[in-house]
């Protein structure tokens, strides 16, 4: 199974709170995979809705997402594809 971490830049101006944190995790759970997300060495469960949340990632900060899974590949395309978009979804 391949894992995959990647850093990506939060671009959406809410960073991930409310909508944007909703969205992440429930794209996140449409995956076999393992996924966390980490923000100043701190790691959370990505597909849980208070782990993202308790990171306060905010608009222009970086974070790590790590996938680890047999569809890794493409559930970081679409994570990376809400985090980064500067409009929410």
């Amino acid at each position: 199974m391949p894992r995959i971490k990647k850093q990506i830049m939060v671009k959406n101006k809410q960073g991930l709170h409310a909508r944007p944190a909703a969205l992440f995790v429930q794209v996140a759970n449409k995956f076999d995979s393992r996924i966390t997300v980490s923000r100043n060495h701190e790691e959370v469960n990505g597909k849980s809705i208070m782990g993202i949340l308790m990171l306060g990632v905010e608009a222009n900060t970086p974070i790590m997402i790590e996938v680890d899974g047999p569809d890794a590949q493409r559930a970081l395309s679409e994570l990376e594809n809400i985090v980064s978009s500067e409009k929410e979804k």
